[in-house]
């Protein structure tokens, strides 16, 4: 409903044009779109298969170390040494009241990084760890 103040063609109207602004709001919600799943790619880590896995929904307040295939260590995605991860691991801990650790090992990764992760957390006090793997389908084998 619009009313033309002043009674002459060229007088002033007092409605909204809202047109720039949709435009403006559509793109911004078309540039979220394809960001988004950029935010939460993490480290490239091809996990290896097995046939017992839950499903645990994802938090963003979950502790996750990646182990790569070159055995590099990341804390939640940001690349740290060997002897930096239980440290790293404690102070982001430090105030959580569940103390969980999820480990996504490469399936190329060495065994004994794998291990040397785990054991540098439990030595730092974090009893609670979990590996994660992908689930197997039947096209992939298995029993």
């Amino acid at each position: 409903m619009a009313m033309d103040v002043g009674g002459a063609k060229g007088g002033l109207k007092s409605d909204i044009n809202v047109t720039p602004l949709v435009d403006v709001m559509l793109v911004l919600l078309i540039i979220m779109m394809l960001i988004a799943p950029m935010l939460h790619q993490g480290v490239p880590v091809r996990l290896p298969l097995a046939d017992n896995t839950e499903d645990k929904p994802e938090t963003q307040e979950q502790t996750v170390l990646h182990i790569d295939a070159g055995n590099r260590f990341y804390v939640n995605g940001i690349e740290y040494s060997r002897n930096e991860v239980a440290d790293r691991v404690q102070a982001i801990l430090e105030n959580r009241s569940e103390r969980i650790v999820l480990i996504k090992g490469d399936q190329d990764a060495s065994y004994s990084a794998i291990m040397a992760a785990m054991d540098n957390l439990r030595k730092v006090g974090i009893e609670d760890i979990g590996l994660i793997t992908e689930r197997k389908t039947p096209l992939e084998g298995g029993n």
